[in-house]
């Protein structure tokens, strides 16, 4: 599943559209109908060529495959005519050079070889309406790849929460058909969805195609799905860039996405939960964070772990979920050292039970560095045991070695000490 925000707002920097952190924080892991599911979202990406490149990764993987994207559609305003999904910084004057081209993106999803399915929840400007309205009837918005969504016009001022297409819709993937097989029906799904919405006159309904197997249905039979050890209550990939694309080791890492929007589900009460209903508390802890209230999400995520300890031990997979889970709530609430700490104990621990070669555990180092980069004057306090981490992982040279040359220019351009 690749996340595509097309959010040309350079003020936003890295945070996602309201819309974008909606699908990011709705355990989308679980929409896709594969037994084993990558999830990514891309970072703010500088330019259409870098799109271009996570696009093509993610059609060169076998199995279904999810693509949704939101933002805004524009024209260039000079020789316009040609659709484009703005990036950051896209302007009708630059977006034929800054912004993606949608012909782009549906060339890279014909070439993929199983089940593909194009979401959209996008809006389009004054100038590029028209071409919307005239390529959702004709089917050139779709040119053979199954597309369903909707185009709204920009909305006068910027929206705070996801579109209604988009909740509604992730309430029906979240409650599933339970008179259906592991695999929803698109068309019935997306129908759903929009009466659940009840969109405007103004609104473009886009459907066209018939995709395979995608949409998992969370209603049905539970599959095994054996894993010895829990995933992260995010997964590996939803913050960080692919690993074909980048080093494992390389420090420069985009900003984690930010976790779990408030669900269509009220926040439940801030009491002791036993561990395996960690996905019926998420949506209540990320609401509170998200809404600002990050002493309450902290308690929660706190009682949780609690409950965790108790029941499994201090060194089991269960409570160190918890820990990640505290960790991006620090994250959130701008605490970045108690989170690279929190990421740190998190990494070790996965480390130790686990050893060198978990992805998991890599993913969780990464993420300590990130916070470890913007803890400010803890940086230093925090520097050794981040290293003496990247030291125990194989190709973690590049970044011990960032972390030894980011230490060195902070000694070198400290202040002289004055004797009186």
């Amino acid at each position: 599943m690749l996340l595509l925000d097309g959010t040309p707002d350079r003020r936003r920097g890295v945070l996602p559209n309201p819309t974008a952190h909606a699908v990011a924080g709705a355990h989308p892991r679980r929409f896709l109908a594969a037994d084993a599911v990558d999830v990514v979202q891309l970072p703010a990406v500088e330019g259409p060529q870098s799109a271009l490149a996570y696009l093509q990764h993610a059609a060169a993987v076998p199995g279904p495959l999810l693509v949704w994207v939101t933002g805004r559609l524009m024209v260039p305003a000079r020789r316009g005519g040609e659709l484009h999904l703005a990036l950051p910084g896209s302007t009708p004057a630059t977006v034929r050079y800054t912004g993606l081209p949608w012909a782009w993106l549906l060339r890279t999803l014909q070439a993929h070889a199983g089940p593909v399915l194009l979401m959209a929840d996008l809006e389009a400007d004054t100038a590029a309406w028209p071409h919307v309205v005239s390529g959702a009837g004709s089917g050139e918005l779709a040119q053979g790849v199954p597309l369903f969504g909707v185009v709204n016009p920009v909305p006068p001022v910027p929206a705070r929460e996801a579109g209604p297409y988009t909740r509604a819709l992730l309430e029906a993937l979240r409650t599933g058909d339970p008179h259906a097989g592991p695999a929803l029906d698109v068309p019935a799904v997306h129908r759903r969805a929009l009466l659940a919405a009840d969109p405007g006159p103004d609104t473009v309904p886009l459907q066209w195609g018939t995709p395979g197997p995608v949409l998992a249905n969370v209603a049905a039979a539970a599959r095994p799905h054996p894993q010895p050890e829990p995933r992260s209550a995010y997964g590996p990939a939803l913050s960080r860039e692919p690993a074909p694309l980048q080093p494992a080791a390389s420090p420069r890492q985009p900003e984690p996405a930010p976790v779990r929007p408030p669900d269509p589900v009220p926040a439940p009460a801030a009491a002791p939960v036993p561990a395996p209903a960690q996905d019926d508390l998420l949506p209540g802890i990320l609401a509170a964070a998200h809404a600002g209230r990050h002493n309450e999400a902290a308690a929660m995520a706190a009682a949780a772990e609690q409950q965790a300890l108790r029941r499994y031990g201090p060194d089991s997979p269960e409570a160190g979920l918890w820990i990640e889970v505290r960790a991006d709530l620090a994250r959130m609430a701008g605490d970045h050292s108690r989170a690279a700490e929190l990421w740190m104990t998190a990494a070790a621990a996965r480390l130790g039970r686990s050893g060198p070669a978990d992805g998991e555990a890599l993913a969780a180092l990464k993420r300590a560095h990130y916070c470890w980069q913007h803890s400010g004057d803890q940086a230093p306090l925090l520097a050794p045991a981040l290293l003496a981490l990247w030291e125990r992982v194989p190709g973690g040279e590049g970044a011990a070695g960032h972390i030894r040359t980011r230490l060195q220019e902070a000694e070198e351009n400290a202040p002289p000490t004055v004797a009186y």
